[in-house]
Order: C-alpha cells, then structure tokens, then sequence
C-alpha cells in the first residue's frame, strides 16, 4: 500500500521593509475585509513591541492566524482534512496587499508542512532517515548514542527554489505518551519582480496565486519521492506546537 501525505497546515509569507504590526488587530482585519465578519477570535490576540497576533475560528472549526512583524506578514492556516480546492489565507493575503499598498513588499513564501508518523516503533522515525535518506556507513556509529539527523534540501523550479526541511522530532500524546514523528516543512521562495511598487505589488499576487500548484508539488514529491516505497501504517497529523515560519 502506497501512502499518502496529508497536508495540515499552510503558511503564505510577505517579506516586507515597513510593514506597522499595529495594523493586525481584528478590529481592522473585519472592517477592511481581509477577514470574514462571521470568524470569531479563538484567542485572545496578542500585542508586543515587534509583533501582534491574532487567531480566528473559521466555519469549519479550523484556526487560521495573521501574524504582523517588522520583516514580515504570515498568514498560517490549519488544514487537517479540508479540500485544498481552496485557500482562505491566499484570498487573506491578497486582500491585505490591496488594503496596505504602500507596504514596501520584497518576497513571498508559500509553505506547506505536514508530519509522518511512526508509531509502531520509538527507533523509526530515526530508522527513516538514517537508512532511507541516507547511505549506511562507518560515519554514522561515532558517539555514545545513535545519531540523530536532519535534512535541508533545494530543488530548483522555474517559477521558484523549493526548500524542504526533513526533521526528526516526536509529539506528546493526550495520554503522556509520545509519537515519533518526521515532519515535511516546505518553502516556495518567491522574489518579486518589477521596478516601481505597483509592479511588485502584480508580482506578489501572481506568487500567491501559485499556492495550488505549490501545494500540489510539494505532495508529489513526498508522497512519490520519499514515501512510495514504505509500507507502513504512517499518517500524517497536525502541527501542535508554535514554530517559526520562514520565506
């Protein structure tokens, strides 16, 4: 049995130069549009000196959040076990480059991450990628402990560089228990294009309107790159932890 990746979270990222996070408050996010009036806070938002968050509840009880720094906007959606035959954040996204056209836009990211399970063993996940990913060898049997490893990988695309990041790690279970996992994170790093900001700002829609054939790749390549091959009972499950995102 081939197994399937699903993916459970998307991230669509705006490098910016002076992006105000003061803007990213749900009073301004509803009243502009960028988010629907019916979503409802699932958290109270949080205010710092370099940067505001806030998270809302969808129709669907999934939880999307806007994230506002100095450098950078991050519009960060759950997934889970909804169609990809759409994107809220990238409708989001769009939106608040019409909203805030003077924002000094430089790049944009569009990055998937998902997590592969290993529950039949503590040792395989670590088994994965020391045996699959990598060749056997003297090298990996120094120190007292087996090693542990992680992996950066670049792939080369005409519309843009995919970085995938292949990361050991290990989910605490409801019961105290732990999963080992490998997580998939994914970039899709675009640099806009263009001269004036009014070309940057064309550029930086049609990155985001990439975002299906993005997540579509980065599925492919998992699933018929490095998972094909494996016939155990692997599944994907959601990211619980907070986690940087990077373009």
């Amino acid at each position: 049995m081939n197994l399937q990746l699903t993916v459970q979270e998307a991230a669509i990222v705006t490098a910016t130069k002076n992006n105000s996070h003061s803007f990213v408050n749900p009073e301004f996010l509803k009243c502009s549009g960028i988010v629907p009036k019916n979503w409802n806070l699932a958290q109270q938002p949080s205010y710092g000196q370099t940067a505001s968050q806030v998270t809302f509840t969808d129709e669907n009880q999934k939880t999307i959040s806007i994230i506002a720094e100095q450098n950078r906007i991050i519009f960060l959606q759950q997934i889970g076990s909804s169609t990809l035959e759409s994107l809220p954040i990238a409708g989001m996204a769009h939106k608040y480059v019409q909203t805030l056209p003077n924002v000094e836009y430089e790049a944009v990211g569009i990055n998937p991450r998902g997590y592969v399970s290993f529950a039949g063993s503590p040792d395989a996940a670590r088994l994965y990628i020391a045996e699959t990913l990598l060749s056997p060898g003297a090298w990996q049997e120094s120190g007292d402990s087996p090693m542990l490893a992680s992996l950066n990988l670049v792939y080369k695309f005409q519309r843009a560089p995919f970085y995938l990041g292949i990361t050991e790690a290990a989910l605490r279970n409801e019961d105290e228990t732990s999963t080992p996992i490998v997580m998939f994170s994914g970039s899709f790093s675009y640099e806009l294009s263009g001269d004036s900001g009014a070309e940057k700002i064309n550029s930086l829609h049609n990155c985001i309107d990439n975002w299906q054939v993005d997540l579509e790749t980065y599925s492919d390549i998992i699933n018929q790159k490095f998972l094909i091959k494996r016939t155990e009972n692997v599944s994907v499950i959601p990211n619980v932890l907070a986690m940087s995102h990077s373009i």
